[in-house]
């Protein structure tokens, strides 16, 4: 297997340097390779915010390249120490010491420092077999038949490796990763595998807000969504403009992260079924659509005597007035009612921020400024009657 090689080679390689460098060195560089690996995760998390000055703003980058950094930068303090520390136990045997001393001295420090060197690769595997481990658990799920770049490539050959030989379980046992973060790269991975989840995805009551800003809007144009259902390669599809606008967005990340984590378990199983546990019962929760044919049936059963030719030009007023009627209601209690017309004086549409309270199981009060009006929510129907006019919607499916 590749990865068995690269670690003998790994070790052997370390093995030969720390013959070559003697004890002092290599012992002073293996208190470097430990301290390194206790440091970097929680300076890296410093450093991780001090990364986009330099330019480097993507979250997965400063994510995985911060903790490497640091490693680096204690890897490379230590081995300075090193040097002065050997060339100052060097001189003293030259200078200071018998022939005989000097003699044993370097048989003894390069035999130990083929030891320590062999300890060295041995640190550099356990760290590799990490970095492999939490590398390829992404990359492994959202891989592509041949049309991915060789680095990945390579990289998912040495994750299956790593589970092959066993290995997997030294890197795991390192793993300091909450759970959660595997759990998002899981969904991650499904929503890239199921574009077909997207209609799912965009009803899910917790994304409402999220569904009305513009980079989430972006995502429904035909380029983003044919590249989704044609499953381009994944790097080739987190760098769509549309993606993009996102990931540059640290603090948007951070609102999606934190409305995606709170509500996972029930996300993952409303993707399956359609149905959430935690949002369901309460009924008023997703995106209204005006119903016009339902309006008019309201208006027949108030108005039974009604002639046909006024109700034809009701109709054809309320298709025309209510084409992008909707209501939009979110878990916070707050509604966006979009394009509404002004039903006594005519004028514009209007697009209005209110907020909605439960009366009864299925009844609610919805508040908007200088408007009023209780609704009726039965299954996937809501009714209105608002100055005079009857409102019927009914649920985006």
């Amino acid at each position: 297997m590749i990865l068995w090689l690269l670690l003998v080679l790994l070790i052997a390689s370390e093995a030969a340097l720390g013959l070559r460098q003697g004890a002092v060195r290599v012992a002073v560089s293996f208190v470097g390779i430990l301290f390194g690996a206790l440091l970097a995760v929680p300076l890296g998390h410093l450093l991780a915010r001090a990364l986009p000055i330099f330019g480097i703003k993507d979250p997965v980058l400063t994510w995985s390249l911060a903790p490497v950094i640091v490693f680096l930068i204690i890897s490379a303090i230590f081995k300075g120490i090193a040097a002065p520390l050997h060339k100052k136990v060097d001189v003293h045997f030259k200078y200071r010491a018998s022939d005989l001393r000097l003699a044993l001295w370097e048989r003894i420090s390069h035999r130990l420092g083929l030891c320590l060197g062999v300890l060295n690769g041995v640190a550099y595997a356990i760290l590799l077999s990490y970095v492999i481990y939490v590398s390829s658990y992404a990359t492994y799920q959202v891989a592509s038949s041949g049309n991915d770049p060789a680095w990945m490539r390579g990289l998912n050959r040495l994750g299956a490796d790593l589970h092959q030989t066993g290995l997997a379980k030294i890197g795991r046992s390192l793993d300091s990763i909450p759970d959660q973060t595997y759990a998002m790269v899981d969904l991650g991975a499904l929503l890239y595998r199921n574009p077909l989840a997207q209609a799912r995805i965009s009803r899910y009551p917790a994304f409402l807000a999220l569904g009305e800003k513009p980079e989430f809007q972006a995502l429904g144009q035909n380029d983003f969504l044919a590249a989704w259902q044609n499953q381009e390669p994944i790097l080739s599809f987190i760098n769509q403009p549309q993606i993009l606008a996102i990931r540059n967005n640290p603090a948007l990340l951070q609102t999606v992260w934190g409305t995606v984590a709170a509500d996972l378990d029930d996300f993952r199983a409303y993707l399956d079924t359609g149905r959430s546990a935690h949002y369901d019962p309460v009924k008023i929760l997703g995106r209204w659509n005006f119903n016009v044919n339902g309006a008019m049936m309201a208006k027949r059963r108030a108005s039974p005597n009604i002639p046909s030719s006024e109700m034809q030009k009701i109709k054809r007023w309320m298709v025309a007035a209510f084409a992008k009627t909707g209501i939009v209601a979110k878990p916070d209690q707050t509604l966006t009612l979009n394009e509404l017309p002004v039903l006594k004086s005519g004028g514009n549409n209007q697009t209005m921020q209110g907020e909605w309270k439960e009366l009864q199981s299925n009844r609610f009060l919805l508040t908007f400024p200088g408007l009023e009006f209780p609704v009726t929510v039965d299954n996937d129907r809501m009714t209105a009657k608002v100055e005079g006019t009857d409102l019927v919607f009914d649920r985006e499916e």
